[in-house]
């Protein structure tokens, strides 16, 4: 990629900025046809593809003045990528579309693309297209390909009464990040960072499929609100039980600050895209996970520690 990055994209324009984020871009296993013709192509493994598409737009999913536009590129990219993994596929190329002022410095626009290249490096994705526009605040859409491996999608309408629920990667982490955000806080860091891109456990995903099981979803909108959405799709309701939750520290001392309850980031924060999934028996549930409660019979929602959560307990747009 070119470090000539300088002036802003109305210098450069649409055409130029494109130059810059594709430059030195090096052929790759996969990609037939990359960026440069009007679509690209990829190659599908097994027939089928899995897509997802996630649209983050500036001043409601991110903040400039709290996040470096790599920063910015990541949690763009892990939005989209942990969808794939949810499914338990891997994914293998994203499509970026891009709406800006035309005020914005290139060199921001460069290091977006440079985040979401990075951030899809750790699933062995790669950057192959997309559009870039003008826009009166930045505007990021982005799509992900992804390879089912021959396996059946993991979907959420699979999970049955007497399945466990089980939960791998970090959560809470990113709600209680932008709570401190919101404070005018900028510790403890490893909150707050996990607001400005999430870790999401990629790899959990097809282990979790190879293991059978039964229903997955990433948490995007917090723990009871993806919940519900698999007890919703599959007719079930789903039991959380908080009581052997190991609080992380970081989240106790910043909780303990603010005279909250931590465990309530960890029920309603969204954005760390972990993965909740269901599985038949707990002797099945994969190293990496750890089971947090059971699916019963009743009507679809969530409880948790046995008082029913009838609030959407996270994020929802439009509310």
């Amino acid at each position: 990629m070119s470090n000539d990055s300088g002036g802003t994209l109305k210098d450069i324009g649409e055409f130029g900025l494109i130059a810059r984020i594709t430059s030195g871009d090096a052929a790759t296993p996969g990609v037939l046809v990359g960026p440069g013709d009007d679509t690209a192509l990829v190659d599908a493994p097994d027939g089928r593809v899995a897509v997802t598409c996630d649209l983050l737009v500036e001043g409601r999913h991110f903040r400039r003045d709290w996040s470096t536009p790599i920063d910015i590129g990541r949690k763009a990219a892990a939005a989209s990528l942990a969808d794939v993994a949810a499914m338990g596929g891997v994914a293998t190329s994203l499509v970026v579309g891009f709406g800006a002022p035309g005020d914005l410095p290139a060199a921001w626009a460069v290091s977006l693309a440079a985040g979401i290249r990075e951030e899809a490096a750790l699933v062995g994705a790669v950057l192959v297209g997309g559009d870039v526009v003008e826009a009166p605040q930045v505007v990021i859409s982005v799509t992900a390909l992804g390879d089912l491996q021959g396996r059946a999608p993991v979907l959420r309408s699979g999970a049955r009464d007497g399945d466990v629920v089980a939960i791998a990667g970090r959560f809470g982490w990113s709600g209680a990040g932008l709570a401190l955000l919101s404070r005018g806080f900028k510790s403890p860091k490893v909150l707050v960072d996990a607001h400005r891109f999430p870790e999401p456990p990629y790899e959990q995903g097809p282990l979790a499929a190879i293991a059978g099981a039964t229903s997955m979803i990433d948490i995007s909108d917090g723990l009871i609100a993806d919940a519900r959405h698999v007890a919703e799709a599959s007719g079930v309701h789903i039991e959380i039980d908080t009581s052997d939750w190991q609080i992380p520290g970081p989240m106790q001392d910043a909780a303990a600050a603010y005279n909250v309850d931590p465990r309530e980031w960890m029920l309603t924060g969204g954005e760390d895209h972990a993965l909740l999934a269901t599985f038949s028996t707990p002797e099945v549930v994969p190293a990496g996970f750890t089971v947090i409660g059971r699916v019963v019979a009743g009507e679809p929602g969530v409880s948790v520690d046995g008082v029913e959560r009838e609030a959407a307990g996270g994020h929802r747009h439009f509310a």
